[in-house]
């Protein structure tokens, strides 16, 4: 197989805490400034909160299935 058996979840594992990492700092450190009027000041504090969940959830279970595989 191409590049390994566990490829894909190699894939999830870096996506999935990549989602968890990118949502939470946005959360934690907004912007400095707004590019125009269309951008928000600061994040959607849930729809942020529940992408940072499900690529927290992703990550977790690459990372089980890595360490039980």
């Amino acid at each position: 197989m191409f590049l390994g058996e566990d490829l894909l979840v190699w894939l999830v594992l870096a996506f999935g805490g990549a989602m968890l990492v990118g949502n939470l700092l946005a959360l934690v450190r907004p912007p400095a400034k707004q590019q125009d009027d269309a951008d928000l000041n600061k994040a959607p504090v849930g729809r942020t909160v529940a992408m940072a969940a499900m690529g927290g959830i992703a990550a977790l279970w690459a990372l089980v299935s890595l360490i039980s595989g």
